[in-house]
Order: C-alpha cells, then sequence, then structure tokens
C-alpha cells in the first residue's frame, strides 16, 4: 500500500487538466478551429450575394438563413471563424513575443533596464485597453491589420510585466547562479534557463487572454473600424444585423453565438491549464 507522501511527488509531476469543463473547452476549441480552417469545404454556399434570396429565416436549405444580401448566414460564419481566429492568433503571437522579451531582459537584467522597460510598460497600463485600441484604430484605415495592430499595442505590457516578475525569480536561482559562475555568457543564460522556465505562465495567460482578444476585435468591427465588407467577420456581421434584429433575427443572432461559445470555450481552457500548471493550485488540491 502506498502512502501519502508517496503520491503527493508524482501527482504533482503530471500537470493535467483537472476539471471536465476545461476539457469541454478543449474540444470546443478544436472543433472551432477545425470548422475554421474548413471553411472552404464545409461551406453549404459560396461567400457570395444572391438577390433574389436575400433575407430568408433558418430552413433547410440555409440552416442559419440568408442576409439582406441573400449570402448564407452559415458560410459566413464558417468563414468568419477564419478571420476572427487569425486575428487573436496574430494579436496573441505579436504581443506575446514582444512582451515577454522585454519582460524577461528586465526581469534578468535588473538594474536601469528593469526601471526603464518597467516605467514604459506602466504608461501603457495606465490607460484601458479597449480605450487606447479604439483611440489607435480611429485614427488608422479601418481594417483587419489595423485591429491587430491597435491591440497588440495595448495587449503586449501584460505579458511584459508577468514575464518580468517570473523572470526576476529565475534569474536568483542556484542553477542560474552556477552557470554564471562558470563563466556561461549572459545571452545564452537567458536562452537556455531564464526564458524556457518563464513560459508556463505565459502559455497560461495565452489562454485566457484569447477568448478577451476575439471580444475586443469583435467590439472594433462593431463599430466600424474593423474589418470591412466583404470581408466575413463575426463582430461585423452582428453590427449588420443589429438594425434587422426584430425582424431579421438570425443575421445577428448567429455571429454573435459564435463569438460567445468561442470566448467562453477559450476560458474554459484557460482556467483548467492554470490549475494545471499552477504549483499553488495543486498543492491546494
Amino acid at each position: 500500500m502506498t502512502s501519502p507522501g508517496a503520491e503527493v511527488p508524482l501527482r504533482r509531476s503530471l500537470p493535467r487538466i483537472p476539471d471536465r469543463f476545461a476539457a469541454f473547452g478543449a474540444v470546443l476549441i478544436v472543433l472551432i478551429v477545425l470548422a475554421a480552417l474548413m471553411a472552404p469545404w464545409l461551406a453549404p454556399y459560396p461567400d457570395e450575394p444572391h438577390p433574389l434570396e436575400g433575407s430568408l429565416p433558418p430552413s433547410g436549405a440555409h440552416w442559419f438563413g440568408t442576409d439582406q444580401l441573400g449570402r448564407d448566414v452559415l458560410t459566413r460564419v464558417l468563414y468568419g471563424g477564419r478571420t476572427s481566429l487569425s486575428i487573436a492568433v496574430s494579436v496573441l503571437a505579436v504581443s506575446a513575443l514582444g512582451g515577454v522579451t522585454l519582460g524577461v531582459v528586465a526581469g534578468y537584467a535588473g538594474g536601469w533596464i528593469r526601471d526603464v522597460i518597467m516605467r514604459v510598460t506602466d504608461v501603457f497600463l495606465a490607460f484601458p485597453a479597449l480605450l487606447l485600441s479604439l483611440a489607435l484604430a480611429v485614427v488608422l484605415p479601418p481594417s483587419v491589420n489595423t485591429v491587430i495592430l491597435a491591440i497588440a499595442v495595448t495587449w503586449w505590457p501584460w505579458y511584459t510585466r508577468l514575464a518580468a516578475s517570473v523572470a526576476a525569480s529565475i534569474a536568483t536561482r542556484p542553477y542560474v547562479d552556477a552557470a554564471r559562475c562558470l563563466g556561461v555568457p549572459a545571452p545564452l543564460i537567458v536562452l537556455r534557463h531564464v526564458l524556457p522556465n518563464s513560459l508556463t505562465p505565459v502559455l497560461v495567460q495565452i489562454s485566457l487572454d484569447a477568448g478577451g482578444v476575439i471580444l475586443t476585435a469583435a467590439a472594433l468591427s462593431y463599430l466600424g473600424l474593423g474589418a470591412q465588407e466583404p470581408t466575413a467577420e463575426w463582430g461585423l456581421m452582428v453590427q449588420q444585423g443589429q438594425t434587422l434584429f426584430t425582424t431579421n433575427w438570425w443575421i445577428g443572432t448567429f455571429p454573435g453565438l459564435a463569438i460567445l461559445v468561442t470566448a467562453f470555450a477559450f476560458n474554459m481552457l484557460g482556467e483548467g491549464l492554470r490549475n494545471a500548471l499552477d504549483p499553488r493550485a495543486r498543492t491546494v488540491k
């Protein structure tokens, strides 16, 4: 019979998603991503106007109905997923790459380098992210690239602060001190020891932020500052269906549900990853 003390290290050494909700979120995300990637093959109709079939309600021929131009709403939801997910991936990649790089440098170097980076970070954090994104999007031509830039500029400081705090803790570990004593160059120490050990909380934060990025991108497109016609994008589709909601409710409802389900799935997965990879959470369990 195994003693309780022998089981604890084994449990802690095997990070896992501890609840069914997180697993359900992961399954939903896989299905959403596959549906977006396979949109050209899954879409029942080409994403083209058909004026004679405008504003048709959901039916066997058009499961999600058609919009005022006769375009199949299911087709546009699938293609809109490609746009919304590509925006989220681009924003998180740019924000995490820039933010983690600055954060690791600040955390490891310390001193005035850390002070300068952190003060610049604080300046960006002083403004509400959505308002700053709106301000940037207003002065730039409305497009998908504008949405990516406007959100990424306001998102990177969170990764910088997170990576800096983790890197500062890792920089004081014995194995890092040993590498310094052996004369290993600082850039090599950062790449081999500090950066890899700083990525776990960053990956958890990325999974939690994906839903927020999709919501922010949809909000900018809803306000006319993001994707433009004829690009299919969930926020833009909701805006197009807003004025017709009382008569043609399906035009804005299904894209809105796509935003809700996707954001909810990423939040469930992010919470599960945090519980699985956070040592303090595993200790409590």
